[in-house]
């Protein structure tokens, strides 16, 4: 492609941070073969948008020229080195190329299966499960798992799976109902090749399948009724590209391997003014520490962005079973690791949702009723890694608040159990087959933009009046805020007994009270992680030793456990960056939130879980000067109901 033909294909792009498209994509990946770097067993582990500066993208308007960039991430399979290139789309050039030392790139896609296919043809691998009554191999589930890093010197030469197996007892069983108990298959992924088998003795199979499709699942429920969802109108949201407008709403959206959907340049029109509340927001990093000591099972601490990429895996989503209404897909378009196109189709989800009342109020003395409806617009994504799924949900609504939400499900990660046993650190959910104690953290880079850019974080505590004459009663109690100004004081923990939140605060910008516009996180449900501080995960994963965090914006600092998690010893992230205790007050800051699920397995999470739900909302806080939802009109009532809107005397009444 000649520089004229570039030109060309970036002045199709309408904003320097839509994704890159599929002939991006190839572009990218054609400069860096030309290049003559690349050596024959090079994997192209991530090819994605390199956003511009911040800058650069808040200072543009509309039919400007701009720089096109793609980043990615490369793996010489040869001799297991890392490199990062950026290329520039508008130059047809590789602009940056790095060598990153001891970098062990996350599993991709494609080895899922170049790896389950090295281990059923190890001969070792065979004679374990042989030993165990085992020998049709097409029946036989192999699931790559991270190694972590122990200590051991492989760790820091080889990048390595610890392989978990499990066996059918026919080609559409569900295989994680019989775990191959004791037998761990060590793979040099880079090899691609068994270095070992680790067989810790022989454990029975379990006896019962754990099947949940409707053909093998018994008699179904026959008395649900259809529940349809129109809008014969079509949606009140519109979009150009990755932008969308919907309500007062306007935000742009993208996705990449390693973060799946990611929310950008959030802001609300506001009596006809265009308000930033966020410039990026997005899952940094999340892990799954399991917490049975046995061999089998100790290594499991899944950081499943930075070594799975969690973009990588999402789903293609089908309409009417993960989103119901008048949705809009998008589609998800990136590559493999040899640089071919891989299409998700439909990845993105975005729809609305009637979420209940927004408001109300009846006055008794006359009878008037005022009662509007509440509407939120979603968008979505969902991600199968191995065994569970993860949905990632973001909502907005019309009153000002932002909303994330993680849906958890999918089928226990499980191992076997001698008859007559019992599990200490985890839970039978069928006989001889347990699942262990784990937990999920999540962590969430938020950039925030109250207002503009410069924005300090409060914490506020509520704190009950001290007893005396001022506080006759003893019914007094206040809000306190302490600004957190510095790194050092800015590593927080929720606390039930103050109701402790945080807030980002404006200090230039004032409501019509004269106070600082700001809005506060409001977390939900949260946990503190139970490895010790001697682990390997806390070492490895400091994130999830707090609740928040506070750091000055610095675009090098975006994932929370470092840019190359997979078998790092701890040494890059946010507990690292924060150690240089930079000042915080009146700047550009980016809020991290640390979300956790304490998971004690029940029997019934099998053979699949129910949804589990764990998000926090971004609310408003003297942003506005009243209720921003209270122009939202009156709903009209259905047909059955009576000709009218839902408003006004008796207005509710059957």
């Amino acid at each position: 492609m000649s520089v004229n033909e570039a030109e060309m294909l970036m002045s199709s792009v309408i904003h320097p941070l839509e994704p890159l498209s599929e002939a991006e994509l190839k572009q990218a990946v054609r400069i860096v073969r030309e290049s003559g770097k690349l050596g024959p067993r090079v994997r192209f582990v991530s090819v994605a948008l390199h956003e511009p500066e911040k800058s650069v993208v808040l200072a543009y308007e509309d039919d400007e020229p701009f720089e096109r960039e793609a980043f990615l991430v490369l793996l010489d399979n040869a001799d297991g080195n890392c490199y990062e290139a950026i290329v520039s789309l508008t130059r047809n050039a590789v602009t940056s190329w790095e060598y990153i030392p001891g970098a062990h790139p996350n599993i991709m896609l494609d080895e899922f299966e170049e790896c389950e296919a090295a281990v059923k043809a190890s001969p070792e691998f065979r004679e374990a499960i042989a030993k165990r009554g085992i020998t049709d191999l097409d029946l036989v589930m192999v699931d790559p798992w991270s190694a972590g890093n122990f200590g051991r010197s492989e760790e820091e030469t080889t990048r390595l799976s610890r392989t978990l197996s499990w066996v059918r007892s026919d080609p559409t069983d569900n295989g994680y109902a019989r775990p191959i108990e004791g037998v761990i298959a060590v793979v040099d992924l880079n090899m691609m090749e068994v270095i070992r088998v680790e067989d810790y003795g022989v454990v029975p199979l379990p006896p019962n399948a754990g099947n949940y499709s409707p053909d093998r699942v018994g008699s179904l429920r026959e008395d649900i009724k259809p529940l349809e969802i129109t809008q014969p109108e079509g949606p009140s949201f519109t979009f150009e590209g990755h932008e969308v407008n919907w309500q007062k709403w306007n935000f742009r959206f993208g996705f990449n391997p390693r973060e799946g959907l990611v929310i950008h340049t959030v802001n609300y029109l506001d009596n006809g003014k265009k308000r930033p509340v966020l410039y990026r927001a997005s899952l940094s990093e999340m892990v799954v520490p399991y917490g049975d000591p046995g061999p089998t099972q100790y290594t499991k601490n899944a950081f499943d962005a930075g070594e799975y990429g969690i973009g990588a895996l999402a789903n293609s989503l089908e309409y009417g079973c993960d989103c119901v209404g008048h949705i809009q897909y998008f589609d998800a378009v990136m590559t493999n690791s040899r640089g071919e196109i891989m299409k998700i189709k439909n990845a993105i989800c975005m729809h609305e949702e009637d979420y209940g009342i927004l408001w109300k109020h009846t006055d008794w003395r006359t009878n008037d009723v005022e009662v509007r409806r509440s509407r939120r617009l979603v968008i979505s994504s969902i991600s199968t890694v191995a065994n569970y799924e993860y949905g990632f949900f973001w909502y907005f609504y019309q009153d000002g608040t932002i909303q994330f939400e993680v849906k958890l499900t999918g089928i226990l990660s499980t191992g076997g159990f001698m008859p007559d046993e019992k599990p200490k650190y985890g839970t039978l959910v069928a006989p001889q087959l347990y699942a262990p104690n784990h937990q999920h953290f999540f962590n969430m880079r938020l950039d925030m933009m109250v207002d503009g850019q410069n924005n300090s974080v409060y914490e506020v505590n509520t704190v009950p009046e001290t007893e005396g004459e001022h506080n006759p009663w003893g019914n007094a109690f206040y809000a306190e805020s302490t600004l957190l100004d510095r790194e050092s004081n800015a590593k927080r923990n929720i606390d039930l007994s103050t109701a402790r939140y945080w807030k980002v605060v404006n200090e230039q910008s004032l409501n019509e009270m004269g106070q600082p516009v700001s809005y506060k996180l409001m977390t939900g449900e949260n946990c503190a992680p139970m490895a010790g501080p001697k682990s390997s995960l806390l070492k490895r994963a400091g994130f999830i030793t707090n609740h928040v965090w506070v750091t000055p914006y610095n675009r090098k600092e975006m994932h929370a456990g470092g840019q190359y998690p997979n078998q790092s010893a701890g040494d890059d992230g946010l507990a690292v960056w924060t150690e240089a205790d930079r000042p915080l007050a009146n700047t550009d800051v980016v809020l991290w939130y640390t979300m956790g699920h304490n998971h004690i397995p029940r029997p019934e999470d099998w053979p699949v879980m129910p949804a589990h739900y764990i998000g926090f909302m971004l609310k408003p806080v003297g942003f506005f000067n009243a209720n921003p939802g209270i122009d939202v009109p009156p709903s009209v009532k259905p047909a059955a109901a009576g000709a009218g809107h839902c408003g006004g005397k008796h207005a509710c009444s059957p």
